[in-house]
C-alpha cells in the first residue's frame, strides 16, 4: 500500500519507514530534517523535504501520492524545551496534525487499508498515575506544553477521522531508545548517556538518581507500526515494557556497554518531569498481537555500539 511517513528521517520514523519498506510497502517521506538526517533516509523510499506546518506544500503532496495510510511520527518532542517556550512545539505538534487530517481527508486514497497512524506520548500524557504501570484509561493529566500538544494531536485526530470518516489508531509510547537515537538535546537519556561516557565525559543526573521510566526498544516500536497497518481501528494502545528502569540503572548499563569507570554529576530535578511512570502494554497486545521482545541490556549495548 501507499504509505506516507511524517519524520520519517528521524529515530523512530525511520525505523518505521524500514519496516513499512521491508514489508513491500510503498513509502513516502515528509520530514523538514530539523532533528531528522538524510543519513536516515532509507534509499527505497520517496522523499519531501517539507514542514508538515504549511498547509499549501503538505496539500500538494498529498494531492500528488494520494496515500492509503498517513504514519505520523513527525514533532517537536522535548519536555523541558516546551516549557521555556511552548509555542514552536504547540504549532508544529497540533497545527501539523491538522493540516494532515484535513489533506488525508481530502485526498486520501479509499478502501479498506485507509487509516490514519499516529504516535503519541505515554510517558507526558497520564501525569502522576495512581497505579503503575498506567492503563489506556488513565486520565489524561499533562504536566507540560509537550504532552499538551500530544493529548490535542488525539483530539484533532478523532474530530477529523469523524468528520472525514476515515479510521485512525493511536499509539502512547514509554522511552523509545535505539541506534539512530541522537546524544544531542534533552530527549534519548540513553543516547546522551552514552554519548557523554565514550567522549569520557561524565553524564548528569536529574535528581537522586531514582527517577524512573518505562523504556521500550525502538525495533519493537517499528513492528508495532507495522502490525497496525492489518489490525486494530479507532483505538489507543500504550506501547512499552511495564517495567520502571531508573536512572542511575540506566547510567550502570550504559557505563557497562562502554567500559565507563566514572561517576555521574547529580543536579536538582527539572521542573515539568515525572518521578516515575510505566505502561501497560496488555491492550498492544490483545489488539494487535504485540509484546516487546528486546531485552533492555542488550538493546542498550545495541543503541551504544551504533553511537
Amino acid at each position: 500500500m501507499k504509505i506516507i511517513v511524517t519524520g520519517g528521517a528521524g529515530f523512530i520514523g525511520s525505523h518505521v519507514v524500514d519496516e513499512y519498506v521491508q514489508a513491500g510497502h510503498n513509502v513516502v517521506v515528509i520530514d523538514n530534517l530539523l532533528t531528522g538526517s538524510r543519513k536516515n533516509l532509507n534509499p527505497r523510499a520517496k522523499f519531501y523535504d517539507a514542514n508538515i506546518r504549511d498547509r499549501a506544500v503538505v496539500d500538494r503532496i498529498f494531492k500528488k501520492e494520494r496515500p492509503e495510510v498517513v504514519s505520523h511520527l513527525a514533532a517537536i518532542a522535548e519536555v523541558i524545551k516546551s516549557i521555556r517556550d511552548p509555542m514552536p512545539t504547540l504549532q508544529t505538534n497540533v497545527l501539523g496534525i491538522v493540516n494532515l487530517c484535513l489533506a488525508f481527508g481530502a485526498h486520501g486514497r479509499g478502501g479498506a487499508q485507509r487509516k490514519f497512524i499516529f504516535s503519541s506520548t505515554g510517558g507526558a500524557m497520564y501525569g502522576a498515575p495512581r497505579k503503575l504501570p498506567a492503563t489506556e484509561k488513565e486520565d489524561t493529566i499533562t504536566l507540560s506544553p509537550y504532552g499538551l500538544s500530544k493529548h490535542l494531536g488525539e483530539e484533532v485526530l478523532k474530530f477529523y477521522a469523524r468528520q472525514y470518516n476515515f479510521p485512525y489508531f493511536i499509539f502512547r509510547y514509554a522511552n523509545v531508545y535505539g541506534p539512530r537515537q541522537s546524544p544531542k538535546g534533552e530527549a534519548g537519556v540513553i543516547a546522551i548517556f552514552g554519548g557523554l561516557m565514550k567522549a569520557g565525559a561524565r553524564p548528569i543526573i536529574f535528581g537522586d538518581g531514582t527517577k524512573a521510566r518505562d523504556y521500550v526498544y525502538v525495533g519493537d516500536v517499528a513492528r508495532a507500526n507495522l502490525l497496525a497497518l492489518r489490525r486494530g481501528k479507532n483505538d489507543v494502545v500504550n506501547i512499552g515494557t511495564g517495567k520502571l528502569v531508573t536512572d542511575r540503572a540506566i547510567f550502570d548499563a550504559v557505563a557497562r556497554a562502554s567500559g565507563f569507570k566514572g561517576k555521574p554529576i547529580y543536579k536538582p530535578y527539572r521542573k515539568g518531569e515525572l518521578y516515575k511512570i510505566s505502561l501497560d502494554a496488555r491492550k498492544a497486545g490483545r489488539v494487535l498481537g504485540w509484546k516487546p521482545t528486546m531485552k533492555f541490556e542488550e538493546g542498550v549495548r545495541t543503541t551504544v555500539a551504533a553511537l
